[in-house]
């Protein structure tokens, strides 16, 4: 009979074992876990949102294996949950539609890219010399571009895809050079306008912006006011704030909503149109 939850000693027990590549030690922790379910549908759920990026990893892949994991109300979940991170938020976005997405391989290829940049980054140095370290790595040495012949493929929305790809839309550029960033340690952040996403700097005394769908062109906060103008926008003095990570990955499902119904998905339009919904009718009724 299945329990709410295993003892102490057990759970270390089942924690020590679960990065084990031993098919056999797999083979019998798979056994395990069926056999209580509800107990380890809990636990490997509760391991899969900590910060324990291998342990996480193979916890999702138990999910997986065992079918407790639906990835669609795994987002949904995500977003009702107010604990928002922006890797995790992109990486169960993409799995929404993508279930097999390799998650450990995404973090691979982050790390990767940061590794490279850190072997550049000569300290002490300024924020903007780290930002002409990551532009020279990412556009550079790795080739991601903006895929502008093909704007409103989904594809560009989704993580895996964008680094498989090299390439993607302003908001998913910006999302992988974010990444790589706070590898770094290097504090920068999301910022949302009207007709376009970019990365802000915020450190210095006059603040800067990075252009990741210009090759990482550097922005001041004039020529982004003047961008605003340039496309009829309002300029009010919050708009080259930074965006929260809530609304990053909403318009993110807004611009799914607007693609796949291009592209004549209606049916995938209609679950990207639902995630908005999640996360505005969350953020409505915990702003009260």
């Amino acid at each position: 009979m299945a329990t709410s939850s295993f003892e102490l000693h057990r759970k270390d027990a089942l924690l020590a074992l679960l990065d084990d590549p031993s098919p056999n030690i797999r083979k019998a922790l798979l056994a395990q876990f069926a056999a209580e379910s509800v107990a380890a549908g809990i636990l490997l759920k509760e391991v899969a949102a900590g910060s324990n990026r291998i342990l996480a990893t193979h916890a999702r892949w138990f999910l997986d294996a065992l079918k407790f994991n639906d990835p669609i109300e795994e987002f949904r979940a995500f977003i009702r949950s107010l604990s928002y991170e922006l890797e995790t938020g992109a990486l169960l976005l993409a799995r929404s539609v993508y279930s097999d997405v390799d998650v450990a391989q995404c973090c691979r290829q982050l790390d990767e890219i940061a590794t490279r940049c850190r072997e550049l980054i000569a300290e002490p140095c300024s924020a903007r010399e780290k930002c002409r370290v990551i532009n020279r790595v990412l556009f550079h040495d790795y080739g991601y571009h903006s895929n502008l012949e093909y704007y409103s493929d989904p594809e560009n929305s989704f993580l895996h895809r964008v680094l498989a790809r090299r390439k993607g839309i302003p908001i998913s550029l910006c999302t992988v050079y974010l990444l790589v960033a706070q590898r770094l340690g290097f504090s920068l952040e999301p910022v949302g306008l009207p007709s376009h996403f970019v990365v802000g700097c915020f450190l210095d005394e006059r603040p800067f912006f990075i252009d990741a769908f210009d090759g990482g062109s550097l922005r001041s906060p004039e020529e982004m006011i003047a961008r605003f103008k340039l496309f009829g926008g309002a300029t009010p003095g919050s708009a080259l704030a930074p965006t929260p990570v809530r609304e990053v990955l909403c318009r993110s499902c807004r611009n799914l909503v607007n693609h796949y119904t291009a592209s004549g998905n209606l049916e995938r339009a209609k679950l990207f149109a639902s995630f908005v919904d999640d996360f505005e009718s969350t953020h409505a009724r915990h702003s009260r």
